[in-house]
């Protein structure tokens, strides 16, 4: 394989990458308020507008792995940064509610595509400690979707919400850029699929039980990033501005465990990272379920933030490393069925919601810890048998 590369541009590169796709995660949320008063939306449009969002991300998820694998990463990375930089332009330029629909889903489907080209890549790069390096990986990530509200709501009063989503998409421009100069890795499949090996990664129990642990990290960070603040406001009776920012100690929580991970707790196995991010997480489920206020609440953010950090890094690393010669696609298979568990389980959430409160949303996160640990147990057991 050609060594001509320099791995630690790229994976400079990547996390410049994935840090887009935090902003893209984050950003219509960020700014729905100000869409709707543009567009003069009501809130079932407003609401047509969020789901468009996952649909292109699924998009994207779905098509990067064949190609990233057949074709290599250059042009696959390239063209989808100048897909986000065509939404983020669209979003802030375009007055017409139809074709902001369309920069939506280019800036889910450029972003899907980022999101798992980039970690694929890392883990591609990585010889040893691929779940350390996604981390480091995931934690620009964090720190994308942790940023964008935090720059709008303090340059607000200085800038239009327009000028500020139009200068984040020349950046995504830029690393596009970036993207198509820099030398890659030869494709792994250049001279066609061998079928029988993807035969053997669909049928793949290790990965399948990752799809489905997937399914329910992701669901996990999709309820807690789309539900807590309804939560906070309506079962804990806290002003928004409060809320908003009691969200953003969940995300920062991830952050920093995610930086952790990748440096001072990257010689930790697996089994004690997620034994660690387990109890975390039932630790910060148990302080939301108890909780009176925010005194109670906001540390309880934080610790659920710190659990799902090493849930995607270090599922990743395993599949990334059972699957070489066929990472990108391994990586697109699990990454679908973990945006699928976050759009069907968002869903189900808000049906729950409306029916029986929306103080169940704990309940229903313990029920989705409850899984995680159930197909750990199950992941860890057959690694363990293969390997005596």
């Amino acid at each position: 394989m050609n060594k001509t590369y320099n791995k630690k541009l790229i994976f400079r590169a990547s996390c410049a990458g994935i840090l887009m796709f935090g902003i893209a995660v984050l950003v219509l949320g960020s700014i729905a308020p100000d869409l709707k008063i543009k567009l003069d939306l009501d809130e079932i449009s407003a609401g047509t507008l969020f789901s468009i969002l996952p649909v292109g991300m699924l998009a994207g998820s779905l098509l990067f792995g064949p190609v990233a694998d057949k074709y290599g990463y250059r042009i696959l990375l390239s063209v989808s940064c100048f897909l986000l930089f065509v939404g983020f332009e669209g979003l802030a330029l375009s007055r017409d509610s139809g074709l902001i629909k369309l920069f939506i889903f280019l800036t889910g489907l450029g972003g899907g595509a980022i999101n798992g080209a980039t970690s694929a890549l890392v883990s591609d790069i990585s010889d040893t400690d691929k779940a350390a390096n996604l981390s480091l990986l995931g934690g620009f990530f964090a720190l994308g979707a942790l940023g964008i509200p935090l720059i709008l709501g303090l340059l607000r009063d200085t800038f239009s919400f327009e000028t500020i989503i139009s200068g984040v998409g020349i950046l995504a421009l830029a690393a596009g850029i970036i993207f198509l100069v820099i030398s890659y890795p030869p494709p792994k499949q250049e001279h066609g699929f061998p079928l029988k090996g993807l035969q053997a990664m669909l049928n793949d129990k290790v990965l399948l039980l990752i799809a489905f642990f997937l399914f329910f990290q992701s669901s996990f960070e999709g309820i807690l990033n789309n539900w807590t603040t309804i939560w906070l406001t309506d079962h804990l009776m806290v002003r928004t501005g409060s809320a908003l920012f009691a969200l953003s100690s969940f995300v920062a929580g991830m952050t920093l465990m995610r930086f952790l991970i990748g440096s001072v707790l990257r010689s930790l196995p697996e089994k004690t990272i997620m034994t660690i991010s387990f109890l975390q997480l039932f630790s910060g489920l148990l302080l939301m379920r108890i909780a009176g206020s925010l005194s109670l609440a906001v540390p309880g953010l934080v610790l659920l933030g710190a659990g799902l950090a090493a849930g995607f890094p270090v599922m990743l690393g395993i599949a990334g490393e059972r699957f070489r010669e066929l990472s990108g696609t391994a990586f697109s298979f699990v990454m679908s069925v973990a945006l699928l568990g976050n759009m069907i389980v968002n869903y189900l959430m808000g049906l729950i919601a409306g029916r029986f409160g929306i103080s169940n949303l704990t309940t229903v996160a313990f029920t989705e810890l409850i899984m995680q640990v159930i197909l750990f147990t199950f992941i860890i057991r057959i690694l363990n048998k293969n390997k005596s």
